[in-house]
């Protein structure tokens, strides 16, 4: 491992400012706007909120090359993978796909050209037992082998320039254990942490040196999502409320943590104990449809009808007033902010500068559920899986309006 001295900032669990204030604004800048898209800064107790209300200019997005199989006869080509995960954008215009199942990184240009391929499954260096994520920090791509615990670090040549070890062999949803780029030579990775005072999961941060010593805790929420029943002895079956909302987060550069509650368009930007800004959206709310409702819980009361015996946890879940406002957010290398924004028409993007002042908007893209995008300065890359369960790449390029 490479590593150096650095003040570590570190995160505990702390009471997150995310409700409403009504306390007398200590500043004021002038509203900026955009067609009918208003953005007002405040300062109030010394936390920053930002506010953005009305529609932001809708942006484009043009397919600048797909990647994959043409057919599910095609065998043997480049393009044609086994299974991705992860994707990562690097220097030379060039872009690295980590294959899971081949445990193999291919690159290719934006034009499409498969220029090389290196890895290959095995435990000893450059080699993989589980290629679970890829991320370009400086001038090295760090590759995430959670099997293996460990980071492998290679040139933009596919050499193997050396590794750095990570505590436990930990698995989950691949949203949650991969790599969170937040810089152009920054990223983070969950890890599990164990010292005198800490013990659990973390997210670690990483540059091109090594470990920066940044720790960020997993939040938790304290309402909860999903159901737990326990029945025949200690059998456990879980199932999701619907529409309920969750705690989404997501590392930011410099050691900060993002974080909002689904159910409310209002992200903190948190550093230790101190709330540094509040990123608000003026949005309508969506009730929840009776019919919406009822078929969202239809698999729980089957359940229930047949196991009458079960011990659920909640007992019943509990009505949501409105469908959530987000889905997720993702901080960019560049600093800005995308909030993937629930909405009954579908989906949509919402980009926000690094002062949290709300630029554009484009939809959603389909994409693997189990698959993070990536965000460059002008590209949007997703992963999606076809109707044939053939997984392709996508890279759009993002048009913004009246440049």
């Amino acid at each position: 491992m490479h590593a150096r001295p650095r003040s570590p900032h570190v995160l505990s669990a702390i009471p997150l400012v995310l409700t409403g204030t009504v306390a007398v604004a200590c500043g004021r800048d002038s509203p900026a706007s955009r067609g009918n898209l208003t953005t007002t800064i405040d300062t109030i107790n010394g936390i920053v909120h930002v506010t953005n209300t009305g529609d932001p200019p809708e942006w484009q997005l043009t397919q600048v090359v797909s990647i994959g199989p043409q057919s599910i006869t095609e065998t043997g080509s480049a393009n044609e993978f086994g299974g991705v995960r992860s994707v990562a954008l690097g220097p030379e215009d060039a872009l690295y796909i980590a294959d899971l199942v081949n445990r193999e990184v291919r690159v290719f240009g934006l034009d499409g050209a498969h220029r090389r391929t290196f890895g290959r499954e095995g435990e000893g260096p450059g080699e993989f037992a589980g290629l679970h994520s890829i991320a370009w920090v400086g001038d090295r791509l760090l590759a995430l082998d959670y099997v293996m615990g460990r980071v492998t670090e290679f040139s933009a040549e596919g050499d193997a320039l050396g590794e750095r070890r990570m505590r436990g062999r930990i698995g989950g949803s691949p949203l949650r254990f991969r790599f969170f780029q937040v810089g152009p030579d920054e990223a983070y990775a969950m890890t599990y942490v164990v010292d005198e005072t800490r013990r659990g999961l973390m997210f670690a941060g990483h540059d091109s040196q090594g470990e920066t010593g940044d720790t960020l805790p997993l939040l938790r929420s304290e309402q909860p999502s999903g159901i737990d029943c326990e029945y025949n002895e200690g059998w456990v079956t879980f199932f999701d409320i619907p529409f309920a909302p969750s705690l989404v987060q997501h590392p930011g550069p410099g050691g900060v943590m993002y974080t909002a509650k689904g159910n409310d368009y209002r992200i903190a930007v948190i550093r230790g104990s101190d709330t540094l800004r509040v990123i608000e959206r003026a949005l309508s709310a969506e009730p929840v449809s009776d019919e919406e409702w009822e078929t969202g819980n239809q698999e729980f009361r089957d359940f229930i009808a047949e196991t009458p015996g079960a011990e659920c946890d909640p007992r019943r879940p509990t009505r949501p007033e409105a469908k959530p406002f987000i889905e997720d957010i993702y901080i960019a290398p560049d600093g800005k902010l995308w909030v993937e924004v629930l909405r009954t028409a579908g989906n949509r993007w919402e980009i926000f500068d690094t002062g949290g002042r709300l630029l554009g908007t484009f939809p959603v893209r389909p994409r693997k559920e189990d698959a993070a995008p990536v965000f460059g300065p002008d590209q949007l890359v997703t992963i999606r899986r076809d109707s044939l369960d053939l997984d392709h790449v996508d890279v759009w390029r993002i048009d913004r309006a009246g440049r």
